[in-house]
């Protein structure tokens, strides 16, 4: 066996959603900051995202994270998220997974029964309380970057269905969020072909229509995520709510989604219907979910802003090193419409 690259995999998911993390064989990746890393990434190496997430090695259900150097000394280590189509600047359940991959291979020792970490994304520090238990991570709390809504309320025209009203939301990706039972859907599992091709036809309605640029860091990419939200109730007394989360090329997240859930705790706090402190339960499509709350209140610009706070347990399915071999035909993968639907 001859390989001209060969990468470590460890395998993961969090509430079904698969986020992969690379622990080793990528060598180098020059930048000041992680953020500086990934643009490196999705400038001269996006071939290590094409390898690992493109058939026949991977899927476009699939999400993968570089493990790099921290440059900021309150980090133990930084990690560049990669997406199907896209290099976000944070991922909640990217960041679980990371977190729980650190910890359970021993990257970083655990301590149990808690052990705090800080991590380095391209959207900043990330500061980890993680509950460990028997060398297993058991649940990872993550304190988000602030998020904020950009606009509350706005009218949003969407061919087939007129005029729709629509909030805007950073929570580490700028989403634009839809009422579901306005369109329509029950955000149930037999429903996910047509939420995600409704999802991608009113995110990029949304791009051509509202502006999301974000004040301190232009640079950070604008809507990019479509989140259907479902209705509010309270479930033995705790608020709870399901979601859908549309990833582009066009495909549903399996979790509850932690930038997702973060960009929602900001547009309730801005509609009055969350407190600071209070526990908001965020459920997927599938079931899964994640508990949250607004840790703090802050400002981004001229934005008020929430600080929150989103847990779930992520769990290792496989240790892989994935290779290339010099003579594959394929050494980038391939993307077909039958499972990678167009669109960006």
């Amino acid at each position: 066996m001859r390989w001209s690259r060969v990468v470590n995999v460890v395998k993961c998911h969090v509430g079904g959603e698969i986020n992969n993390v690379v622990t080793g064989g990528i060598g180098d990746v020059p930048g000041a900051t992680v953020f500086d890393k990934m643009k490196h990434f999705r400038e001269h190496r996006d071939d290590l995202r094409q390898l690992l997430l493109h058939e026949p090695r991977g899927s476009v259900t699939q999400c993968v994270n570089f493990v790099v150097p921290a440059t900021d000394p309150e980090a133990q280590m930084g990690y560049v998220i990669a997406e199907s189509t896209e290099y976000p600047a944070m991922s909640g359940s990217n960041t679980m997974c990371v977190a729980t991959a650190l910890l359970e291979t021993g990257m970083i020792p655990m301590v149990e029964p808690v052990t705090d970490i800080v991590l380095e994304a391209p959207a900043g520090l990330i500061r980890i309380r993680c509950t460990c238990e028997n060398g297993k991570v058991t649940s990872v709390e993550f304190e988000n970057q602030p998020a904020f809504a950009y606009e509350i309320g706005v009218p949003l025209e969407l061919d087939g269905y007129g005029t729709l009203t629509v909030d805007v939301a950073w929570g580490g990706m700028a989403y634009v969020l839809a009422d579901a039972d306005q369109l329509g859907l029950k955000l149930q599992p037999d429903e996910a072909r047509e939420i995600c091709d409704l999802g991608q036809k009113l995110k990029t309605a949304a791009v051509e229509q509202i502006p999301a640029v974000h004040p301190t860091n232009p640079e950070f990419a604008g809507i990019t995520q479509t989140e259907f939200v479902g209705p509010l109730s309270r479930t033995d007394g705790v608020l709870t709510a399901r979601n859908a989360v549309v990833v582009s090329p066009g495909r549903l997240d399996r979790s509850p989604c932690g930038t997702g859930t973060s960009a929602r705790l900001a547009v309730l706090k801005a509609k009055g219907l969350i407190e600071v402190g209070e526990k908001f339960v965020h459920e997927s499509v599938i079931g899964s979910r994640f508990e949250s709350r607004i840790d703090r209140l802050t400002k981004v610009g001229t934005y008020d802003a929430v600080v929150p706070r989103v847990s779930g347990q992520a769990y290792i399915t496989e240790l892989s090193q994935v290779g290339l071999d010099p003579a594959d035909p394929f050494p980038t993968g391939y993307t077909l419409s039958d499972t990678w639907p167009t669109g960006n």
